[in-house]
């Protein structure tokens, strides 16, 4: 009995390691392996790797996120695989650790993973060169601009639109509605390659467009109890929008800051703080924040909907309780899985090359929570637009239709 196979002896196993020490392919009880993934399939299994971020900085959102991958994988199994073929997915997690992502990058890519589900951006960055090197197809929640480009990282993907057109979305957006006007802009960003992801293209895009914006940047340093500091200094610059790049817990802290402030500073989000979270976070602070919002937030009767709230219904939930992160972990997963379906129909071996090819091929996928998801092989984000959301007595409100950003 292979290892993917003997993890499923285990399914508590990632209950008891959040938040502990993890040993990398030494431990087997620290592993864990998908249900479904049968040994009793005509067709060899199709392995999986995967990192999530459930007890680290980043778990708030990173756990949902997490949860939906995972229920993808058994929804596919459930329903006969990818033509055949069962995914075995083994995961652990990585507390937002980039050297156990990349230990355990190597452990499971020696055992024989296809393609690799990372996380977030410092991860994925630094796993960069061996994700060439290896031709492991590898998506991941990051969506940095530096991920898009297949002629400097020919193998990875992600389904969203990256940080960066984010950000010229709200730039066109905040300018479009003060014309003629000086703007002046705080952005306050995780202290990290994902908080500093979309800085540089968005001094850019005012630069190129020739935009009558002041920008200054705020780290939000790890751990902070509050951003009074900070709040200051922008105030003293007369600062009218604060675009936020974190995830929803210091998203919220700020918001409560500023509130408390008696501030009339307009928020606006960019996606992983664009949530259910935040709101339930920021509690009243979360009024009238903007946020740029790739996937939709789950509410009943959403189309894309149907298939996920029909898996959970043995589960005694939907997809609204289990909330943004989970949808889009979820269709992260289905994306991966209709690249890998395209190499099948193609023959020959499964390897990186085909299903990176099978990916590329990827054009209009719908979601029902996002407009259709495309790549090709000159651009490897999924989406150039995203609509933006306002929230309203607690819910996040359609405030505009998708906005596309050339870039």
């Amino acid at each position: 009995m292979n290892r993917f196979i003997r993890r499923l002896a285990l399914p508590l196993c990632f209950t008891l390691i959040a938040g502990v020490g993890v040993s990398c392919g030494k431990d087997k009880k620290n592993d864990n392996a998908s249900k479904g993934a049968s040994s009793g399939s005509t067709k060899e299994d199709i392995k999986v790797g995967a990192i999530f971020d459930l007890s680290g900085p980043t778990a708030d959102i990173g756990t949902p996120y997490a949860d939906g991958i995972r229920d993808y994988v058994d929804f596919r199994n459930a329903s006969g695989g990818i033509d055949g073929h069962k995914l075995a997915l083994s995961w652990q997690d990585f507390k937002y650790d980039p050297t156990l992502a990349g230990q355990l990058y190597g452990q499971y890519v020696s055992e024989g993973a296809k393609v690799f589900m990372g996380w977030g951006t410092a991860d994925t960055e630094a796993l960069r060169p061996r994700v060439t090197s290896d031709k492991i197809p590898f998506m991941s929640a990051s969506n940095a601009e530096t991920l898009t480009d297949p002629t400097q990282t020919p193998y990875n993907f992600f389904p969203g639109a990256s940080y960066s057109q984010q950000m010229r979305i709200v730039l066109k957006y905040i300018t479009d509605k003060n014309p003629g006007k000086k703007v002046v802009v705080g952005f306050f960003h995780n202290d990290s390659p994902f908080g500093t992801s979309p800085l540089e293209d968005g001094k850019k895009y005012i630069a190129d467009h020739k935009l009558n914006v002041d920008f200054t940047a705020y780290p939000m340093p790890k751990g902070a109890t509050d951003y009074v500091a900070q709040i200051g200094q922008a105030t003293a610059k007369k600062t009218q929008y604060i675009i936020i790049q974190n995830v929803p817990s210091p998203a919220a802290v700020l918001a409560t800051n500023l509130a408390s402030a008696k501030s009339n500073i307009q928020i606006v989000c960019l996606n992983y703080c664009g949530n259910e979270i935040y709101v339930k976070k920021a509690g009243a602070a979360a009024e009238k924040t903007i946020g740029v919002v790739p996937f939709a937030p789950p509410v009943p009767g959403l189309p894309g909907l149907e298939e996920i709230n029909n898996y959970l219904k043995a589960k005694n939930t939907d997809a609204a309780a289990k909330g943004q992160g989970y949808v889009q972990g979820w269709y992260t997963m289905a994306v991966m899985s209709e690249g890998i379906k395209n190499a099948l129909a193609k023959g020959g071996t499964l390897d990186g090359p085909a299903i990176k090819a099978g990916l590329e091929e990827i054009k209009d996928f719908k979601t029902g929570v996002s407009d259709p998801i495309s790549f090709s092989t000159t651009y490897h984000a999924g989406l150039l637009s995203a609509p933006l959301y306002q929230v309203e007595g607690g819910q996040w409100k359609k405030i505009e239709d998708p906005i596309k950003v050339e870039k």
